[in-house]
């Protein structure tokens, strides 16, 4: 029986080949529950010029399963080829690699069949299903067409699991689709406790389960998955902590970790250029990593441990916040309290549950695979990306990608930063060109087919001029079609104030550029990327020139922003009239000289982006000259409320301690609201001496790299690595700094020392002259002033 149409969400990919061919299977999310498509017999396809069919030929020999036909498309050398279709996608790797050896290219083997099934028939994440025949909830063989608008109703779980040190589990906690439920190893406490230990005992106001063995913890976490079937699979560090050690402990207990639907495991897979690092494919389920996704939705932290973020983001941290003696207190729980760690377990999951619903995380991912092409749980992935949108128009246009690494060549320019001019000023202006790469593309065809067709055309008015000497089609391109397609897209996602896909929109929009120059892509070219970024370089010169003319002056610039001085104090109403006729007048220019000129419709447009009624530009610490990226100034937020906004600056950065950034704070806003900075400055300075400040020296570092490989020039935060697990050794306990991570240390006259094992004084001089005085003086300069004639006393005295 034909099964009837029905519309879903692409939640996993998976393909395997079989005797009879290549199958691939879709889990689709419907609005009548999860259901799975399995497609069999599908052929893949590679590339190959034509010239060397009959090479081919003889290193195919009467091998089954594989055949040459001839097709109208080329390479980007103007050579015709052929393809190659294989039964099975195995056999065609296979041929690449004998076919390299051979010194014979395949074009486009690496793209796997679930993706070229997709991104052929442009689809991205929503489908509609036509034809085909069910059995239960599988449907096989039916066509799958695009259905872009369709969002589905996901059910969502957050995990969470806590261990000994040594990784033994000892309990699971789950929270979502309706549950809350936590699976404890052990016994429950003995029923004829006292009546003290009753009333402090705390409330169970979710479903706690004691299980004899660590099998049965597993056993019944699979359970759960099968009986409440979520959807989405959330957690803090979820795959590389939470399901490694699940899965660590169900091979140690010998029972499967059975997670995914129809009782499927992980798919383990580790990262090809990060060794160690995970992916956990789940058939039938997402999983989601909290810290990946905020990430991947552009949210910035200083740390991203669930501590920080759950007091940064909601206003409440963890049950046991203490890093250092976390372990000890689980442990603790585990033997003494198992209620109160089952409480602490639950809270984590309850909380990450919390960020992913502030942030709006899910619907991020489900609008980012629906505009990417990509997988919800594949985090960055900008050059797939770019490829789902890309191969199947440029073969429209009659051409196939090249491989990576066809084109060499060094890097190109990045964004182009104008000299700034350092000093304090009144009514700066910033006036910024909206989405720049993108409006570039869009305006001057640059395009890899535009390319290759502009240097083989014969007839010069068929041809936009680039940068550099190239030359791109009027007619055959594909990036600015794909780039206005997503440039209307978001637009009308902004008027429907959906901010999940307009992020997703932008940020899939302005990784193209990049992407152009990453040497990992197949389209990677230093001339294309060139034309791009130069082409920037010329404009925020041009706008510069434009604004100078006005009688104003520019006193910095940085790729796709232009900071303007308005000469004297303006209101706020005055300065944003100017800064919008200032735009105005820029937009006009653009699209009279492109039209008059190059023939050219213009989608390049500044916009009014900040008035700073105060500004600061410091200089670079020692010379004169002045800084880049690096400014501070005070504006009004859309509240209304005055805001001073940092940008580089000590108290936006991690690596300064709180001591240096409230400092800076302070200071600053102070100068910029006229008031007397001078006794701030020595009362801080005195305060710090007498210890006021003790709780703002500690400085927080990450380690990037294992212990062992510092050998000479040892910075101070894996100094203060080595005496923690010197002191974590001796207190037996394991040891957390060997392979990375983060230190939190504190300098004392013994030099630094990791706040778990503090020796020696605290060394205030280094906190005056390394964290106080640069700051002091890079914003006291240009008032003739200075920390040390601030604080000359106390410094004697000291």
């Amino acid at each position: 029986m034909t099964h009837p149409a029905q519309t879903g969400f692409i939640l996993t990919r998976h393909w395997r080949d079989t005797p009879s061919g290549t199958e691939i299977d879709f889990w689709l999310a419907t609005d009548d529950g999860p259901r799975k498509v399995r497609l069999t017999g599908q052929t893949s396809v590679a590339f190959a010029e034509a010239a060397v069919q009959d090479a081919i030929t003889a290193q195919i020999g009467p091998q089954a399963g594989i055949a040459l036909r001839t097709l109208p498309l080329k390479t980007f050398q103007q050579q015709p080829v052929v393809g190659v279709y294989a039964a099975r996608y195995k056999q065609l790797t296979a041929l690449e690699r004998t076919l390299r050896e051979h010194g014979i290219k395949l074009y486009e083997a690496d793209i796997r069949p679930p993706e070229r099934y997709l991104m052929e028939r442009f689809i991205t994440a929503g489908v509609q299903t036509e034809g085909g025949h069910a059995s239960g909830s599988v449907i096989h063989n039916c066509k799958l067409k695009p259905a872009p608008d369709y969002r589905p109703a996901l059910k969502m779980v957050s995990l969470d699991i806590e261990t000994s040190a040594y990784e033994d589990l000892y309990s699971i906690a789950l929270e979502g689709c309706g549950q809350r439920q936590v699976y404890m190893l052990g016994e429950p406490p003995d029923a004829d406790a006292d009546a003290d230990d009753e009333a402090a005992a705390p409330a169970i106001d979710f479903e706690l389960e004691y299980c004899a063995t660590p099998r049965q913890l597993i056993e019944r976490l699979n359970g759960w998955m099968a009986r409440h079937d979520p959807d989405v699979l959330i957690g803090w560090n979820v795959v590389q902590f939470d399901l490694r050690v699940l899965q660590k402990n169900a091979d140690k207990y010998k029972v499967p970790l059975a997670l995914g639907r129809e009782g499927k495991g992980i798919e383990w897979r580790e990262h090809p250029g990060k060794q160690g690092y995970l992916f956990a494919p789940l058939p039938g389920r997402i999983v989601l990593d909290g810290i990946d996704a905020l990430k991947a939705a552009s949210w910035m932290f200083p740390s991203y441990s669930l501590q920080n973020v759950s007091q940064a983001m909601l206003g409440e941290g963890k049950d046991i916040g203490d890093d250092y003696d976390k372990m000890a207190e689980i442990e603790r729980r585990f033997q003494h309290d198992k209620p109160a760690l089952a409480l602490y377990n639950l809270k984590d999951c309850e909380l990450v549950t919390r960020i992913f619903a502030k942030a709006n995380l899910l619907a991020f991912m489900i609008e980012r695979a629906t505009v990417t092409g990509l997988p919800a749980d594949h985090l960055g992935g900008s050059i797939a990306a770019f490829n789902h949108h890309y191969l199947p128009r440029m073969h429209r246009e009659g051409y196939v990608a090249p491989n990576v690494g066809d084109v060499s060549g060094g890097a190109s320019p990045g964004g182009f930063v104008l000299d700034s001019k350092p000093g304090l000023y009144d009514s700066v202006v910033v006036l910024d060109y909206k989405s720049l790469y993108p409006s570039i593309i869009r305006t001057f065809l640059v395009d890899p087919v535009g390319l290759v067709e502009g240097e083989i055309a014969a007839d010069p008015a068929t041809v936009v001029e680039g940068v550099n000497g190239t030359v791109f089609s009027r007619d055959r391109h594909c990036l600015p079609a794909i780039t206005t397609d997503l440039w209307q897209q978001r637009d009308a996602a902004k008027r429907a104030k959906n901010e999940p896909l307009s992020t997703a929109l932008k940020l899939l929009m302005n990784s193209f550029c990049g992407v152009l120059g990453a040497t990992e892509c197949r389209f990677f070219n230093p001339r294309l990327v060139s034309s791009v970024t130069l082409r920037g370089h010329q404009m925020l010169k041009q706008t510069r020139k434009l604004v100078e003319a006005e009688g104003y002056d520019v006193i910095y610039g940085d790729t796709d922003s232009i900071f303007i001085w308005l000469k004297k104090e303006h209101p706020p109403a005055a300065a944003l009239a100017i800064g919008q006729r200032l735009a105005d007048q820029i937009n006009l220019w653009w699209r009279t000289m492109l039209k008059e000129q190059h023939g050219l419709d213009c989608h390049l447009e500044i916009e009014f982006d900040t008035h700073y009624q105060k500004f600061f530009m410091p200089t670079i610490r020692g010379t004169e000259l002045g800084s880049k990226k690096r400014y501070a100034g005070l504006a009004v937020n859309a509240k209304g409320e005055e805001e001073v906004i940092y940008r580089g600056l000590e108290v936006a950065r991690s690596d300064w301690t709180p001591l240096a950034q409230q400092f800076q704070q302070g200071l600053f806003t102070r100068i910029f609201k006229d008031q007397p900075y001078q006794d701030y400055v020595r009362d801080y300075t005195e305060r710090t001496l007498a210890g006021d400040h003790d709780d703002l020296l500690v400085y927080r570092k990450r380690l990037r790299q294992p212990l062992d490989d510092y050998k000479v020039n040892v910075p101070p935060q894996v100094r203060a690595a080595r005496l923690a697990d010197e002191y974590n050794q001796a207190q037996r306990r394991p040891l957390r700094y060997q392979n990375g991570g983060w230190i939190s240390y504190v300098m004392t006259t013994g030099g630094p020392e990791p706040l778990e094992a503090l020796r020696s004084h605290i060394d205030y001089e280094h906190y005056l002259t390394k964290q106080l005085q640069p700051i002091a003086d890079a914003i006291l300069q240009p008032m003739h002033d200075s920390f040390t004639s601030l604080t000359t006393a106390q410094a004697s005295l000291f």
